[in-house]
Parts: structure tokens; C-alpha cells; sequence
């Protein structure tokens, strides 16, 4: 089994953790790994597994409590493992298969998990599996099922890549198919068919005309959007088609709920035969909530809108501010080029360390 040294500089765990095979539902030996290092290094901690996850939980009687959370599980290998290294002290980068997302973000909570014995906070470390698929399959569905108290507190801080900068809150997301209807016949003679792609005329306007908002939310500016992924239908190349489907993504601003975002596209869409085909609610920002504004002090005062969906919404949804903060820049997640400086996952760890322990 992989030894982790948790006290080691935080540059050194990230590939230490990201040597560790662990692709979504193949979590098993890093969460060994995991729970073995905590159970032996932080003995100031409790510490449980459920399924692949691993919790672990100060209980010092403080007057809030502070979540980090982690996923272990990384998307398939593309010729990027093991970890190659360049460079040398800040100007040390990392290349390979979760150095981004979210092996670095993993490495931070972890060494701060066994080097911050009495932190100002009580602090929960949820490092958990399946991140990476089906939302159903989400470790953080079964621990909020199974173990719902070790979800509890009154921020939570998720290390998904976010360039060492503290990313409040998330957009909602929301997936809808409209049906169109029409009518086969031979394409010779089309005129006693009804072609439902051609019907795809009018929604594929009303969306070019979009004018899609941009939301002002705790000084934070989030721009919404609006846009066809994909048109299906058709049979043969002879005949009239006589059903077409329209897939459209609709990212909202946290200030809609769920409720109102369906509501809206069905206004938007009016007329036509709407199916809500995926929805995950978004995150407020809470930057005056007391423990976020007392992250982003440490941080320097920086702080930017999160414009995808993270877990971060899941938190959120348990009634507590969420953040992304981890070092790693997003857009080269899940890329075969996938990499992190060194200089970053040092910047996180002090920046965490000062706030939990100033």
C-alpha cells in the first residue's frame, strides 16, 4: 500500500497522491492510503471511511465549524501518468493526471489535516469518490445519507481548481429537450409530409435572440447563458422526418432557484413541448457570511464569481455558504495536458493555514 507522508511539503504529497491510480469507482487504494495516513499522523482527529471515502473531524467545542472537501477520484488515464516534474522550488510544475482536479486541492486539506492541531475553527476534511460521473454515483450524496453530520457547518470550502483564488458560490445548470412533431412521407413527395426539423426554425431564432442577463450577487458579477448543444432527427435520407429534438443548456445565476429557471425557459419557450432532462441548482455566493468574509481576508481580499457548477451547489443546498479554492487552473482539467505549479499549492496551503489557524 502507498505510503503518504501528510507532513511533507504540500508539492511533494500532490504527486505522491497523483501516482496513486484512482479513476472514478477505482477510488479504493488512495482511500486506503488516506485513511491509513490520517489514522497514524492526525491523531488529534476522528476518523471514519464510508465506501471510498474518507471523513475526518476535530471536536474541540468551537463556535463554528469549517468543511473541506475533496474528491479523490480522477477521470481516465490519457498518457499523463505518473507525474512528471519541472523545475524546482515556486517555479516547480506538475504534470499529470490530477495535479489539477483535484489531487493538489487533496494534498493542501490533507497536510493541513496533521500540521493544524488547534485550529481556531473545528474542522471537517471530507475527501470522497465518484466526483468525476453521474451525479447519482456522488460520494457526497451517500456520506449527506449516511453520515449527514459530518456534511454540517457554517462554510464549506471545496478545493476544485480555482487558480488560488476564492471563487464564491456557482451558476445552476438546468438541461431541456423540446420535441417537435411532424409528419413521414416520401421525400419525392414531400408535400404530404410535415418535416418537424424544419420546425426547428423558430426556437433556434428565439434563441440567436437571447439576451442572456449578467447578475450583480455580494459584488460579484454572473453572466447567464443560453445555447443549443444539439439537434437530433431524421430516419433515412429519403423521407420526411417526423420527429426533431432540440437540446438546449440553460446556466442561471444563483439568484434563481430551480423553480424559477424551468419557469423562465418555459416562458422562453412558449408554444413548445419543454422536458427538464437534468437541473442542478446553483450556490449564492454568502461573502457576508462571517467565516467566508474571514477566507477571503486571508486570501487577500480576492474573490470572483464561479461561472460553472461545482459541488460547492450541494453545500449550499445543506444551507451553508460554499467556495471552490484550490490551486490549479480549471480549464486544463480533464485535459491530457493537465498541470499545476508548485507555487500555487504552497500559496493555497498558507492561505488556508492562515485562516484556520490565525
Amino acid at each position: 500500500m502507498t505510503t503518504l507522508d501528510l507532513h511533507a511539503d504540500p508539492v511533494d504529497l500532490t504527486a505522491a497522491l497523483a501516482d496513486v491510480h484512482s479513476v472514478s469507482g477505482q477510488e479504493a487504494a488512495l482511500a486506503d492510503a488516506v485513511l491509513s495516513a490520517l489514522r497514524a499522523q492526525a491523531g488529534h482527529l476522528e476518523v471514519v471511511r464510508n465506501g471510498d471515502a474518507v471523513l475526518a473531524r476535530t471536536n474541540l467545542g468551537r463556535r463554528s465549524r469549517v468543511v473541506l472537501a475533496g474528491h479523490l477520484d480522477t477521470v481516465p488515464v490519457n498518457e499523463n501518468l505518473p507525474v512528471r516534474r519541472e523545475g524546482s522550488g515556486d517555479d516547480e510544475v506538475l504534470h499529470g493526471l490530477g495535479t489539477v482536479d483535484m489531487k493538489g486541492g487533496d494534498a493542501v486539506f490533507l497536510h493541513l489535516a496533521a500540521t493544524v492541531t488547534e485550529p481556531r475553527h473545528d474542522v471537517t476534511f471530507v475527501f470522497y469518490d465518484n466526483e468525476e460521473v453521474e451525479a447519482v454515483r456522488n460520494g457526497l450524496g451517500r456520506i449527506e445519507r449516511e453520515l449527514p453530520d459530518w456534511l454540517a457547518g457554517d462554510l464549506a470550502i471545496v478545493g476544485e481548481p480555482s487558480n488560488a483564488v476564492v471563487e464564491a458560490g456557482c451558476q445552476g445548470t438546468m438541461r431541456v429537450e423540446l420535441r417537435l412533431p411532424g409528419r413521414r412521407a416520401h421525400t419525392a413527395r414531400a408535400w404530404m409530409g410535415v418535416n418537424a426539423i424544419h420546425a426547428l426554425g423558430e426556437p433556434l431564432r428565439r434563441l440567436e435572440a437571447y439576451q442572456a442577463r449578467t447578475v450583480d450577487i455580494d459584488g460579484l458579477t454572473y453572466r447567464e447563458g443560453l445555447q443549443a448543444v444539439r439537434v437530433s432527427g431524421g430516419v433515412a435520407g429519403n423521407v420526411v422526418p417526423d420527429e426533431a429534438v432540440l437540446a438546449v443548456n440553460f446556466r442561471f445565476a444563483p439568484d434563481r432557484s430551480a423553480e424559477q429557471a424551468e419557469k423562465h425557459l418555459r416562458e422562453v419557450f412558449d408554444g413548445y413541448e419543454l422536458s427538464v432532462v437534468d437541473l442542478s441548482p446553483g450556490a449564492l455566493p454568502g461573502l457576508t457570511a462571517p467565516a467566508t468574509a474571514e477566507l477571503v481576508e486571508a486570501a487577500g481580499g480576492r474573490v470572483a464569481a464561479k461561472l460553472g457548477w461545482t459541488d460547492v451547489a450541494r453545500f449550499a443546498a445543506l444551507g451553508m455558504p460554499a467556495v471552490n479554492f484550490g490551486p490549479g487552473d480549471p480549464t486544463l482539467a480533464h485535459t491530457r495536458e493537465e498541470r499545476v505549479a508548485a507555487r500555487e499549492i504552497r500559496q493555497v496551503t498558507r492561505v488556508l493555514r492562515d485562516f484556520l489557524a490565525q
